[in-house]
């Protein structure tokens, strides 16, 4: 039994925000130990997921009315970067799956109920890319079709949340909608042969003309920002911030992990490494020097950047308001503005470590590849979300929902 299920039957209270730090600091040197072996299986091991949740870490953005420890906001960048430091897929597969845990209070208690009611320890896949599936409305909720790419995590999770454009014939009008699907819904297809964050299991998932009742169903709208569905039985501020915009820092939280990961190994393997052709040691060659300042430096830059934005999203709406589309256009600038800074921290780690960088046995090569596969998810690519914030600067629409 899981760890949260255990308090809540118990009457104890979740782990705060000491405890969870400190139990995901102890995981750290054993996701390094598992790190090749998640590769190689191309998920996250079982006793990963386990270790987990007896944690409590899935559950840091979880209602308290249901057991979770519902942190402030920036608490999931700062403990997914703790758990990057270990290994870079299991951040990213908790960062998704306690991200849905959050998402999922703004939903109607209904749907909150039936997932939660179940065990408060189910856990939520997704698969957000609208255009991949296709909904219409029919009594009582809809009729839902597709085929979706990149849901990771996808093993471990009872649940998905996918999204489709839904049809309004009448009107001849078209919007996105999120809808939650019971793991019995859905078929997983296994398309994960890649060369970085090659062990976040992010399948494939199929659905065939499901129903799914209304209560299942949320606007992409309609998590935007302020009250949303949930906000009845959850009216704390974590769950009307602008889940859209925001959720970027819960992957970039990976970026920074992976990148103070590199440092980290940089700095201990060049403490004792002799140069193969002076015979001096590393430690004392002024580039090295330089080169580890920078990726440092960068590094702390973004976790800054990414901090600064959090602790304003939730300053804004606890004052009763939604932070504005400039604001959130913002986010989204910054979230892939970070992981950007984070890949370059490693750029330079990696160019720096010279030959030794490529060997198999070299962490580095494994923080080269998955940095880089992070920064290819659409919240995480700067072309794109560095143009979205370009567009409302200049009085332009965002063509997309902030």
């Amino acid at each position: 039994m899981a760890e949260g299920t255990m308090l809540q039957k118990t009457g104890g209270t979740p782990p705060d925000f000491a405890e969870l730090v400190e139990r995901a600091e102890a995981l750290v040197p054993v996701l390094r130990e598992r790190a090749s072996r998640t590769e190689e299986l191309r998920r996250v091991p079982d006793e990963t997921i386990s270790d987990l949740h007896r944690a409590g870490l899935f559950r840091i953005l979880q209602p308290k009315r249901v057991g979770g420890s519902e942190l402030p906001f920036r608490s999931i960048v700062e403990l997914v970067s703790i758990i990057g430091r270990g290994c870079a897929s299991t951040g990213w597969v908790l960062a998704n799956l306690a991200a849905h845990h959050w998402l999922l209070g703004m939903w109607h208690k209904e749907a909150q109920d039936e997932i939660w009611g179940q065990s408060p320890d189910n856990l939520i896949g997704s698969a957000l890319i609208f255009p991949r599936g296709r909904a219409t409305k029919v009594d009582g909720g809809y009729r839902l079709t597709g085929r979706w790419p990149f849901s990771s995590g996808v093993d471990a999770a009872s649940w998905n949340m996918v999204g489709a454009i839904v049809q309004d014939e009448e009107s001849g009008t078209s919007a996105p909608r999120i809808f939650l699907l019971p793991k019995s819904d859905y078929q997983v297809i296994d398309t994960w042969q890649v060369i970085g964050l090659a062990g976040t299991g992010s399948k494939d998932v199929v659905a065939e003309d499901v129903f799914v009742p209304a209560y299942r169903s949320v606007a992409s709208t309609r998590i935007a920002g302020g009250p949303n569905p949930g906000s009845a039985v959850n009216p704390a501020v974590l769950y009307q911030l602008p889940a859209i915009s925001l959720f970027a820092f819960c992957i970039a939280g990976v970026s920074l992990g992976i990148a103070q990961g590199a440092i980290e190994h940089f700095s201990e393997n060049t403490r004792t490494r002799l140069s193969n052709y002076t015979g001096r040691n590393l430690a004392d060659f002024n580039t090295l020097q330089v080169h580890l300042a920078e990726a440092a430096a960068i590094a702390d830059a973004a976790r800054a950047v990414m901090l600064m934005d959090c602790d304003e999203a939730t300053r804004v709406v606890a004052a009763g308001q939604v932070p504005t589309l400039e604001q959130r256009a913002r986010y989204r600038r910054d979230g892939a503005y970070a992981a950007t800074m984070c890949t370059k921290a490693v750029d330079v780690l990696f160019t720096a470590t010279g030959g030794g960088a490529i060997y198999a046995r070299n962490p580095l090569q494994r923080a080269f590849r998955d940095v880089h596969a992070a920064n290819a998810h659409y919240v995480l690519n700067w072309d794109i979300n560095g143009a979205m914030y370009g567009r409302v600067a200049l009085g332009l629409s965002p063509d997309a929902t902030l």
